[in-house]
C-alpha cells in the first residue's frame, strides 16, 4: 500500500497530479482544498503527498488521493466514515479548508456543510450526527469556547493538550497522539493539561 509519495512533478491538471517517483509516474487525484494550495507548482517541481490509497472489489483500479500533510489525511479518514461518503466523494467534497469544516461539525451547523460539493441536507444531518464531539483536533479554538488551556473541568485535558500541540506547535495529529499517550504511560496520575504538556516535552525524551 502507497501512503506517500515523494518526486517531481510531471503533469498537473485541475483535480490530479502525475508525479515522478524513481521512474515510475504516479496519478493522484487531489481535494479541492489541496490543489489549490498547491496551484503554484509547476512541472518539474519537487512534490510530496501523504497518500490515502483506495481499492476494493467494486473499484478494482487503484486510486491514490493526495494530501499536503497528516493532519489532512486523518480528518479525511474520519469523513468516509461517515454513511454514503466514500474516498472519491470525500475528495469531491473537501472544497474548504479542514479546519472550517471541523468547526461546521462540531457547531452542528448542518447549512455550512451543504457548502461542500456533492453534500445535499441529509448527508450533511449524518456528517453532523456522526462526527460532532470528534473534531476538536481538527478545529482548534472555536470562538466563544473555552481556550485550549482552560482548566474547565468538563473538558478532557488530553484532547486539549492535542488540540495545543496541533494548531499551535505544528505537530501532526497522529504523531501529537503517540507524544501523549506515551506521556500518560509514564506517568498515569497526570490530571491536567499543564502537567501532561510538561511530561510530553520532558528534557530527554521527546525532540
Amino acid at each position: 500500500m502507497i501512503g506517500y509519495l515523494e518526486g517531481t512533478l510531471l503533469r498537473r491538471r485541475d483535480d490530479r497530479v502525475l508525479v515522478l517517483v524513481s521512474g515510475v509516474g504516479y496519478e493522484v487525484l487531489l481535494p479541492e482544498v489541496v490543489a489549490r494550495s498547491l496551484s503554484g507548482k509547476i512541472p518539474g517541481d519537487s512534490i510530496s503527498l501523504f497518500i490515502y490509497f483506495h481499492q476494493t472489489e467494486r473499484q478494482p483500479k487503484p486510486v491514490l488521493i493526495g494530501f499536503e500533510d497528516e493532519q489532512q489525511k486523518d480528518f479525511f479518514e474520519r469523513f468516509i466514515s461517515v454513511e454514503d461518503i466514500g474516498p472519491i466523494k470525500a475528495a469531491t467534497a473537501l472544497c474548504l479548508p479542514v479546519r472550517d469544516i471541523a468547526c461546521a461539525i462540531e457547531r452542528k451547523d448542518a447549512p455550512a456543510l451543504q457548502k461542500l460539493k456533492g453534500i445535499g441536507k441529509r448527508t450533511a444531518d449524518k456528517i453532523v450526527a456522526s462526527l460532532h464531539g470528534k473534531m476538536a483536533a481538527f478545529a482548534g479554538d472555536l470562538p466563544g469556547q473555552p481556550p485550549a488551556l482552560s482548566t474547565d473541568d468538563d473538558e478532557d485535558f488530553r484532547t486539549q493538550v492535542l488540540l495545543v500541540m496541533v494548531r499551535q506547535l505544528g505537530h501532526p495529529a497522529t504523531e501529537a497522539k503517540e507524544m501523549i499517550a506515551k506521556a500518560m504511560k509514564r506517568n498515569p496520575l497526570i490530571s491536567t493539561p499543564e502537567e501532561l504538556i510538561e511530561e510530553v516535552y520532558k528534557k530527554g525524551i521527546n525532540p
